[in-house]
C-alpha cells in the first residue's frame, strides 16, 4: 500500500499531492502550530480542493496533518484579531477573514469522497475540520474534542449540527460545554471516526480504504454523497448566520479574553462577564 506522492501544485502553508492512481493528498504543513490554519491556509486547502475536483483523474481525496503530533488544532489564535483572523498580522490591512466556514461548505458539496487522516490533535477548529470530511481514518495517539468556549469562540453551524447527528446530541453539548479532550479509542466508540489503527500504520490503511473506493463507479460515489448531504441545505444557512456571528462576537472583550489568555499561556478570566438572563 505503499505510495510515492509527487508533488501537484506550489503553496506556502499546506502540501498537494498525487498519487498516480486516483488519490490526492491535502496536508496543512504548519507543524511549528500544530498545524493550525490561518487565512491563507485555509486559501490554499480551497484551492486545493478544487483542483482536485477539476481533475478527472482524482477520485479520492485525503485531508491530513504535516508530522505524527497534529492533523490541526485549529485557528491560529496568535492572529486572530478583533474581527476575524488575519492575513498578515504585521500589515496594514486589517480586515479580518473567517473563510474556513465557507471551506466546509465546499468539502461537503465536493462530488469526490473527503477522507479525514487523523494523527495527534485535531482540536477546535481542527476537531470540526474532520467532522465535515466523509470518513476519519485515526491512528491510535490521536485526540479530539473542542476549544471554544475556553477561548471566546463557537460553531454554530456544521460543527454542532454534524456532531450531535453523528454522536447524539447530549453528547456532541457535552464536547462543546466541556472543551474535554477524547482519545480515539473513545472517538471511535462515539461514532466519531470510522476505524483506529497504529499511527505508523494510518498512511497504509487510509490508501487501502481509498483505492477501495477507487474500484467503485465513480458517478454513483457522487450520488451517494450527494443524497447524504441534500438535507444539509438549512446547515449551510445555519453556517453562514455563525460565520456572520463569531465575526460580531471576535470584537467582544469576552471573546478577546480568551483568545489573549491562550496567547499568554494563561487560564482565561470568564468570571468577570455577566451571565446573561
Amino acid at each position: 500500500m505503499s505510495v510515492e506522492w509527487q508533488r501537484g501544485g506550489d503553496y506556502e502553508d499546506i502540501r498537494y499531492e498525487l498519487s498516480g492512481d486516483g488519490i490526492a493528498k491535502l496536508t496543512i504543513n504548519r507543524p511549528e502550530v500544530r498545524n493550525a490554519f490561518r487565512p491563507q491556509t485555509v486559501i490554499e486547502l480551497s484551492r486545493a480542493f478544487e483542483v482536485a475536483r477539476e481533475d478527472t483523474d482524482v477520485g479520492v481525496i485525503v485531508l491530513t496533518g504535516e508530522g505524527p503530533l497534529a492533523f490541526c488544532s485549529g485557528g491560529d489564535q496568535r492572529v486572530r484579531g478583533d474581527a476575524g483572523y488575519l492575513e498578515d498580522p504585521g500589515s496594514t490591512n486589517r480586515v479580518g477573514r473567517f473563510h474556513v466556514t465557507d471551506l466546509h461548505v465546499q468539502i461537503r458539496r465536493l462530488p469526490k469522497p473527503v477522507v479525514a487522516m487523523v494523527a495527534g490533535y485535531a482540536i477546535g477548529g481542527g476537531h470540526v475540520l474532520h467532522l465535515v470530511c466523509d470518513l476519519t481514518i485515526a491512528a491510535d495517539n490521536a485526540q479530539f474534542g473542542q476549544t471554544g468556549p475556553r477561548v471566546g469562540s463557537f460553531d454554530g453551524g456544521f460543527g454542532a449540527s454534524l456532531m450531535a447527528d453523528l454522536i447524539g446530541s447530549k453528547r456532541a453539548k457535552e464536547m462543546w460545554f466541556l472543551c474535554r479532550r477524547y482519545d480515539a479509542r473513545q472517538a471511535l466508540e462515539m461514532g466519531l471516526v470510522n476505524t483506529v489503527v497504529p499511527l505508523e500504520r494510518l498512511e497504509e490503511e487510509t490508501v487501502q480504504w481509498c483505492r477501495e473506493m477507487l474500484a467503485l463507479s465513480p458517478f454513483a460515489l457522487r450520488l451517494v454523497k450527494a443524497s447524504f448531504h441534500a438535507r444539509e441545505a438549512g446547515v449551510a444557512v445555519l453556517q453562514q448566520l455563525a460565520h456572520d456571528t463569531n465575526l460580531l462576537f471576535y470584537a467582544s472583550e469576552e471573546a478577546q479574553e480568551g483568545r489573549d489568555a491562550y496567547v499568554e499561556r494563561r487560564p482565561p478570566d470568564f468570571a468577570r462577564f455577566p451571565r446573561r438572563p
